[in-house]
Formats: C-alpha cells, structure tokens, sequence
C-alpha cells in the first residue's frame, strides 16, 4: 500500500524512499539524509508490515538452508540478522520477529547517517519505526528516536 494512503496524504507530500523489508544501502541513506537535510524533513518513518515477504524470506532461509539467487539474496541476507537477534531473545512469532527488524532498521540508520543522528540529537528531526497491519489498517510504534513517543502505541 502507498504510503500517501496509509498516512492520508497527497502526492508530493511525503518524500518515500522504499525497499523490500526497508533494507538500507548507500542509495537509501543517501535519499533519506536529502531528504532530511535539503528538504527539512523532521521526520522519518521505518514503516513494516506484517506478512512482510523480506522477513518471511530470511526466516524460511534460515530453517533450510537455502538461500535465494539473485539480488534477493541480498534483501534476504540484510534482514537475517534480525530474525537472529529475535530468535535469540526467545522471539519466535512473525509480528515479534518484524518488531526487531523494525527496532533494528531504526538503530541502524542512526548508527550509519551521521546527517539524521546529528538532527535527531538536536531535536530536528525524529526516527519512528511502526509496524503496519494490512488487515485493519492500524499502525503501532515499535521505536521512537527523538520523540516521546511509547512503543505500542496505536495510530
């Protein structure tokens, strides 16, 4: 679903840079911090949902063995470390498994742009990572850098 319609807005409205299970490589982070810093976007949304077909991907690779060929491979490999740290501290479930990937991603892209983690410090801009229920509609926050915003909150 387009972010527009999730957050009912216009087109042109949101500045969206998207990817299979929100994976991040130069060309994100570098449309995310243009984003940020040119455009003076004070917020920026890791936005997941369930039945995330990444998430499903990496879980599946990880109880056969087998990898998938191609650049997918790749999306696969960039989520598997949060289907492990899931696993690790006794998160088995789908939904749980996408809450770390979310928390993950949102760490990461603070941990990798030095541009947003300066605005987030500076209270100019925030990080929010929601999960997206495609059933109903929902969104709940799963983190928040830079807002005093608690996870589980519904919006």
């Amino acid at each position: 679903m387009a972010a527009e319609i999730i957050f009912d807005r216009g087109l042109g409205d949101l500045f969206v840079v998207r990817t299979a299970g929100h994976v991040m490589g130069a060309e994100v982070l570098g449309s995310i911090e243009y984003g940020v810093d040119v455009l003076d976007c004070p917020l920026v949304v890791v936005l997941g949902h369930d039945s995330c077909g990444a998430v499903g991907a990496a879980c599946a690779a990880l109880e056969d063995g087998m990898a998938p060929t191609g650049y997918v491979r790749d999306v696969v490999e960039r989520v598997t470390p949060s289907v492990l740290a899931a696993r690790a501290a006794g998160r088995v479930e789908a939904d749980e498994i996408l809450a770390e990937h979310i928390r993950h991603t949102v760490d990461l892209l603070l941990d990798r742009s030095r541009v947003l983690a300066e605005r987030v410090g500076a209270g100019r801009a925030a990080v929010v990572g929601l999960c997206y229920r495609l059933a109903d509609g929902s969104a709940q926050v799963v983190a928040a850098r830079g807002l005093e915003v608690t996870a589980g909150s519904a919006s």
